[in-house]
């Protein structure tokens, strides 16, 4: 995951007018953003926001708010509504119910072109016979904008996504890295309050995916605008969002940091949704303050989890460990609860670590993240081998939804 901070404000051209200009340092990938806390916390507002296509309800009652710098995360598969949000937040599409506010402004009776918003379309949606600079500077034209400053805000923002070199070239001579970075000035050449990003990445390689995100990232930062973006891929989303807010079927399950929706998950949705887990279905035998017992038919050995839940004894529960948290060893380990005997099905090496399938004799996998460093100090299990698979007190999420 990219732990990000504010890289050196840009130049005034590029500044939305109002916002102040304060002094960054540090490279832009080397920390958190710039004191969060200060943001305004109600800049974007969506409020009980529904939309219905005749019958169908394609978004209900979302509600969610934005911080004045953030970059916020939409995240969910096809069809679960997060990108007909965002056409509602650029004005593409109406509000059957609730409210849309930027900054404290109804955007309800605005049409698209006046809203404060401008967006960076999944397919980029360049002029082939424009240049990188024509294209850019398309949308000041069309307002009149006086030539002199045109120029000015066309140089600083070909020079804010390093594209100087290549002003005088069309779009089909570009690389697709290239291209984003393109379509991404054009968006912010005229100063939004609100960037919105429609899957970002989806048209580019893996390998120049992950360097783009760091990239757009950075250039985000140096602008300081705040960005919501629609993706369905969970990794950009870890990557580059201060929060995300997981979406399903037209309403939000989740929303918090990367790291509270991957170690926290509020649901089995959440929980297998972002990144993988292994979920053990149970009932509650010994709740306290402090620890609670959980039988499953699927383990031989009861789960003991290190902190009490909210519910009555004996409720239905799922627990979750992830991956990453599950040992694999050929001995048998010496406590009594979270652990289980079973033979390797499956090994997938991924070159640091390997992912190990082991059956237990309920039927149940277990996948467990092994790195390559503690396979290769224990001596690796092979297929058919039968080991322990176990986690600690601390590994396991309870989820009673």
């Amino acid at each position: 995951m990219l732990i990000r901070k504010n890289s050196r404000i840009m130049s005034e051209q590029l500044k939305v007018p109002g916002k102040p200009g304060v002094q960054q340092h540090g490279p832009a990938a080397s920390g958190i953003r710039a004191n969060p806390e200060a943001r305004i916390d109600h800049f974007v507002q969506v409020i009980d926001v529904v939309k219905k296509f005749g019958d169908t309800v394609a978004v209900q009652n979302v509600a969610l708010t934005v911080k004045k710098g953030e970059l916020f995360a939409l995240l969910g598969s096809s069809g679960c509504g997060k990108s007909t949000l965002l056409r509602m937040l650029a004005g593409f599409e109406t509000v059957t119910s609730g409210k849309i506010l930027i900054d404290g402004e109804d955007l309800a009776t605005l049409p698209p072109y006046r809203r404060p918003v401008n967006m960076m379309f999944q397919s980029y949606a360049l002029f082939p016979h424009m240049t990188v600079e024509a294209n850019i500077a398309f949308g000041l034209k069309q307002e009149r904008c006086p030539k002199a400053e045109l120029r000015e805000r066309v140089a600083a923002v070909l020079e804010l996504v390093q594209m100087t070199r290549f002003a005088k070239r069309k779009p089909h001579q570009l690389s697709g890295g290239q291209q984003q970075r393109v379509a991404l000035a054009r968006s912010l050449i005229k100063r939004p309050k609100l960037l919105l990003l429609d899957e970002p990445m989806s048209a580019l390689d893996k390998q120049i995916r992950q360097r783009t995100q760091i990239e757009l990232v950075n250039i985000l930062d140096q602008v300081d605008v705040t960005c919501i973006m629609v993706t369905h891929d969970q990794e950009e989303a870890m990557t580059m969002a201060d929060r995300i807010a997981v979406m399903s079927e037209g309403q939000i399950v989740q929303i918090g940091t990367p790291h509270e929706v991957y170690e926290f998950p509020n649901s089995r949705f959440s929980a297998e949704f972002i990144g993988s887990t292994n979920l053990f279905e149970g009932k509650t035998v010994e709740d306290e303050p402090d620890y609670v017992y959980i039988e499953s038919p699927e383990l031989p050995k009861r789960l003991f989890i290190s902190h009490g839940i909210t519910g009555p004894l004996g409720m239905s529960v799922s627990v979750s460990v992830r991956p990453e948290r599950v040992s694999v060893s050929r001995t048998q380990p010496v406590q009594d609860t979270n652990w289980a005997q079973g033979v390797v099905t499956h090994i997938a090496y991924m070159g640091s670590y390997s992912l190990y399938h082991v059956q237990l004799p309920s039927g149940k996998t277990v996948v467990a993240n092994m790195s390559s460093l503690a396979l290769s100090e224990m001596g690796a299990p092979e297929l058919d081998e039968t080991v322990s698979v176990s986690w600690s007190p601390t590994s396991a999420v309870v989820l009673t939804q």
